[in-house]
């Protein structure tokens, strides 16, 4: 597998219950700015066990090819805010990558 996608992978499975990142954060976490689509790209395949549902678009949208429903139920079961017009807050729960998950 790629070693870019395995970062990724290795980065979101830190990503601790409660909170969440985007994309376009996990690419710049791994040095490459303009990385959010392939962070997506890697996101569409990846293991099962990640926290998939923790990763989100730049404006707190959620995303996942018909999941959006699941997903949105699995962030509001950890606690995850979202605004009124239903997308996460991002103020209140954006991961800063230096907590990691307990799970």
């Amino acid at each position: 597998m790629d070693s870019f996608y395995q970062q990724v992978y290795q980065l979101v499975a830190r990503i601790p219950k409660g909170r969440v990142a985007t994309y376009g954060q996990l690419a710049w976490m791994l040095g490459h700015p303009r990385g959010a689509r392939q962070v997506g790209w890697a996101m569409r395949h990846c293991p099962d066990g990640l926290p998939w549902q923790r990763v989100v678009m730049a404006d707190g949208s959620i995303t996942g090819g018909g999941y959006e429903p699941l997903r949105r139920m699995m962030l509001e079961e950890e606690g995850i805010p979202f605004l009124p017009d239903g997308r996460v807050d991002l103020g209140a729960c954006r991961w800063d990558g230096n907590e990691s998950t307990d799970e």
